[in-house]
């Protein structure tokens, strides 16, 4: 039976250099038009981190090179990587659809995500970004730029931006619009460009990156989606991770999830906001249903054949 899904991909899907993201979006590429022939509704988000590093490195480089350019918002460099990281994505999408006999339209959609600027988030800046500095470059950055730098678990200083909850996707209507009139939509790269509203109605962009689980889980929502699936680097969500008792589980319950939160079992880094993400996808209406597996397996995780399937 055909649904509309949400897929959010995870970096291992998209590479961290130039020659890396154009080889990995055609494999990643085979696996989404798996699931389009089968008569899917596709819509794909995507992170941006080692994108948007590049960018906002370069756009450093440049500011050192000429005294009269200012420093690039966070919010321009995330607009940047979804542009380039969509023309590789789509480029690859469609060059695999024709080759399948397959003739439906691809689009980016460079996507605003509203946050509250209240968010507690924006007073612990905890999303680390950027290359690693030493003190003293930190300490003179921070000086001409005013951003915030940290040291980084004993390997340098970076810089830090505030990680807060998705609360509305501005370019929603003409998401949906694009996805109900046939086209395979990429969107919300790297969790959305964070934006808050200021005095009339203008869109500012925050310094602050968005979760890239979130996001999707609330693109799934509010596009009345079916199915969220969230690609990552293990076939299954387990328990006892990379211990001899590890167990990996085909079925999750939010209240099970949450007992799983409470005692750890999840790197807060790594699987925990991906559980979340799932827990808050399936919770938001009965029957939807949030999928987390590998890329290669997408196919067979829709069918139930593996991954962890977070329901109701």
């Amino acid at each position: 039976m055909a649904k509309r899904i949400v897929i959010a991909l995870g970096g291992n899907a998209l590479g961290s250099t130039l020659h890396e993201q154009a080889d990995a979006v055609q494999i990643t590429a085979r696996a989404i038009v798996d699931l389009i022939a089968e008569g899917h509704e596709v819509i794909v988000a995507h992170g941006n981190g080692p994108q948007v590093g590049i960018i906002n490195n370069a756009m450093l480089a440049l500011m050192h090179e000429d005294p009269r350019q200012d420093s690039t918002p966070l919010s321009v460099c995330g607009a940047m990587s979804q542009a380039y990281i969509g023309y590789d994505l789509q480029n690859a999408l469609h060059e695999e659809m024709m080759n399948r006999g397959i003739d439906e339209p691809v689009v980016t959609m460079v996507t605003q995500v509203e946050v509250d600027p209240n968010d507690p988030a924006f007073n612990d800046p905890s999303k680390p970004i950027g290359k690693f500095l030493s003190e003293e470059e930190a300490k003179v950055m921070a000086a001409k730029t005013g951003f915030l730098f940290k040291e980084d678990a004993g390997r340098g200083w970076r810089r830090y931006v505030a990680s807060p909850k998705p609360q509305q996707i501005v370019e929603l209507g003409a998401i949906r619009a694009l996805s109900d009139s046939g086209n395979i939509v990429i969107c919300c790269g790297g969790g959305g460009i964070p934006v808050y509203r200021t005095e009339r109605n203008h869109l500012k962009g925050a310094a602050a990156v968005i979760d890239k689980d979130f996001a999707p889980a609330l693109l799934a929502e509010q596009l009345d989606a079916d199915m969220l699936i969230i690609l990552t680097a293990v076939e299954k969500v387990a328990i006892n991770f990379n211990k001899p008792d590890q167990k990996g589980l085909d079925e999750l319950t939010p209240a099970q999830a949450r007992e799983y939160i409470a005692q750890g079992q999840f790197a807060k880094g790594s699987m925990l906001p991906k559980v979340e993400a799932a827990v808050k996808f399936a919770e938001s209406k009965p029957g939807r249903t949030a999928l987390i597996t590998l890329l290669e397996k997408a196919k067979d995780g829709i069918e139930g054949k593996t991954g962890t399937r977070v329901h109701q």
